[in-house]
C-alpha cells in the first residue's frame, strides 16, 4: 500500500496512473470498498432477474410479458435520474450511497413476503429502481475524486469487468439457485446484498474525505435542478454527442431480455436461458480488458463510433436463427464492442463535466442509459410477439448500428478534429504521472 495517501488521494492528486496495471486501482482503499459493494449487489440482482424471466414466461407464454417485466427494472430510472440524481450534489455523496442501499434493502425484504399482491410487488420494485439513480450518481461522482488521471479509466474497466462477471455468475447459476430455493428466499438474498453494500461503504469510504459539494453552483434540487442538468448537457456539443451514443446501448441488450423466448424459438428449452443471458456479460468482461489493456489512450476516443456501430452487426446475423453455440458467440462479440465504446463515452463525459454539477449530470446520463434499455427491451418484446424473437433482435441490432452512425458524425463535429480530445486528455495528464497508460 505504499504511496497511497491515507485519505485515498482525494484533494492531493490521488494515485497516479503510471505503471502497474489493473491491479493498481486496488491500492486505493475507497475504491476497494466501492468495488466490493457493487460486486455483491450486482450478483444478487441478476439472480432475481433470471427468476423473473423464467417465471413470467413460463406462466404466460408471452415474450411481451417477459420483456415487460424485465423492462420494469429499468424504466423508472428515467424519472429517478431526472429528479433524484441531484441529491448527489446537495448532500455528502458517501451518505447518499449508504441511505440508498439501506432503503433498498428494506424494500426488497418486503417484496419477499409470500403472497404479496402483484400490484404492490410491482410498485415496490419501481421505488427500488428509483433509488438506484441517486446511488449511481453519487458513486459516479466520487470515482474521479478517488482515482486520478488515466487511472480513472482503469477503475471504470475493473468495475465493468467485475460487474459483468457477477452478472455472468448470477445469470449462469441463477436458474439453478432459484430452482433450489424459493423466490422469496432469493429476494431476501438480494436484500442482504444491499445491506452488505451499505456496511462496506460505511467502513471503507472515510467520511472526512467526502465533503458536501458546493451548493452555490446549482439550484436547490428537484425539477429545477433536473431541467438545468438536462439543459447543461444539451448545450454542450461534446457531452450531448457522448450521452446520445451511450443511450443507444439499450438496443444491444434486447437479446438478453429475449433469451427465454429465443431459446423456445430454436427448441433449446429453458435450461439454456441463463447461459444465453450470460453471453453478453462474458463478452463485456473480455471487451473491457482488451480495450483498456491494448488500445492506446489517444486512440480510444477516435474509435468510439466504430465500436458502437460494430456492436450491432453480430445481432443482425440472428435472422439465421443459429443454434446455441453460435448464438453465444454472436451475443458475446456484441457485448465486447458495446462495453468498449460505453467505457470511453462514460470516461470522456465525466471528465467534461464540472464537479459542482457532476452528480446531477451523471445521474441524468446514467438513468438515460437504464431507461433506454427498458424502452428497448419493452419494444423488443412487442416485436417478438408480433413476428419472432430472432426478428426483434435483428431489428434492434440494425437500429443500434444506424443510430451509432449518426452519433459518430455528431461526435466528430463536436470534437472538431482532435481539439476536444486534446483538451480532455490534458486535464487527465495534469493529474497523472508521466508514464501514462
Amino acid at each position: 500500500m505504499s504511496g497511497v495517501d491515507p485519505a485515498d488521494g482525494v484533494g492531493s492528486g490521488g494515485v497516479g496512473s503510471g505503471g502497474g496495471g489493473f491491479g493498481q486501482v486496488f491500492r486505493v482503499p475507497a475504491f476497494r470498498a466501492i468495488w466490493a459493494a457493487e460486486l455483491f449487489s450486482v450478483a444478487g440482482d441478476q439472480v432475481a432477474r433470471v427468476a423473473l424471466a423464467v417465471l413470467v414466461y413460463g406462466r404466460t407464454g408471452s415474450a411481451a410479458w417477459a420483456a415487460t417485466t424485465y423492462a420494469l427494472t429499468f424504466l423508472p430510472a428515467l424519472v429517478g435520474g431526472v429528479l433524484l440524481a441531484g441529491l448527489a450534489d446537495r448532500f455528502p455523496r458517501r451518505d447518499v450511497i449508504i441511505v440508498s442501499d439501506l432503503l433498498r434493502a428494506v424494500l426488497v425484504a418486503v417484496m419477499a413476503i409470500p403472497q404479496l399482491p402483484l400490484w404492490l410487488l410491482c410498485g415496490i420494485l419501481v421505488v427500488v429502481v428509483l433509488l438506484h439513480s441517486p446511488h449511481s450518481a453519487a458513486q459516479g461522482a466520487l470515482m474521479p475524486e478517488i482515482l486520478r488521471g488515466r487511472l480513472y479509466e482503469r477503475g471504470l474497466a475493473v468495475r465493468q469487468m467485475t460487474a459483468q462477471t457477477a452478472q455472468l455468475v448470477g445469470f449462469a447459476g441463477g436458474g439453478l439457485l432459484v430452482a433450489a430455493i424459493s423466490p422469496s428466499v432469493a429476494l431476501l438474498l438480494d436484500a442482504a446484498t444491499f445491506a452488505l453494500s451499505a456496511v462496506l461503504i460505511r467502513s471503507g469510504v472515510p467520511d472526512r474525505s467526502r465533503p458536501v459539494p458546493d451548493r452555490a453552483h446549482h439550484p436547490a434540487g428537484g425539477y429545477r435542478a433536473a431541467v438545468r442538468g438536462i439543459v447543461d448537457i444539451a448545450a454542450d456539443p461534446r457531452r450531448r454527442a457522448l450521452v446520445l451514443l451511450a443511450w443507444l446501448v439499450g438496443c444491444y441488450v434486447v437479446p438478453e431480455a429475449l433469451a427465454a423466448p429465443y431459446a423456445a424459438e430454436i427448441g433449446a428449452g429453458p435450461s439454456v436461458v441463463g447461459i444465453m443471458m450470460a453471453a453478453d456479460p462474458l463478452g463485456s468482461v473480455i471487451g473491457a480488458w482488451l480495450f483498456i489493456r491494448f488500445v492506446p489512450a489517444d486512440v480510444r476516443e477516435r474509435i468510439v463510433g466504430v465500436l458502437a456501430v460494430a456492436a450491432g452487426l453480430p445481432l443482425m446475423l440472428m435472422f439465421l436463427r443459429p443454434e446455441v453455440p453460435v448464438t453465444l458467440l454472436l451475443w458475446g462479440v456484441s457485448g465486447m464492442f458495446s462495453t468498449a465504446y460505453l467505457l470511453q463515452t462514460q470516461a470522456s463525459f465525466v471528465r467534461a463535466t464540472p464537479d459542482a454539477g457532476r452528480g446531477r449530470a451523471i445521474g441524468v446520463a446514467a438513468s438515460g442509459i437504464i431507461a433506454g434499455q427498458g424502452v428497448a427491451v419493452f419494444l423488443g418484446g412487442l416485436l417478438a410477439d408480433l413476428w419472432s424473437p430472432s426478428t426483434a433482435i435483428v431489428i434492434f441490432g440494425a437500429i443500434g448500428a444506424l443510430l451509432a452512425l449518426g452519433g459518430t458524425v455528431a461526435w466528430a463535429r463536436a470534437a472538431g478534429g482532435r481539439d476536444s480530445s486534446v483538451a480532455i486528455w490534458a486535464h487527465a495528464d495534469a493529474t497523472s504521472s508521466p508514464s501514462g497508460s
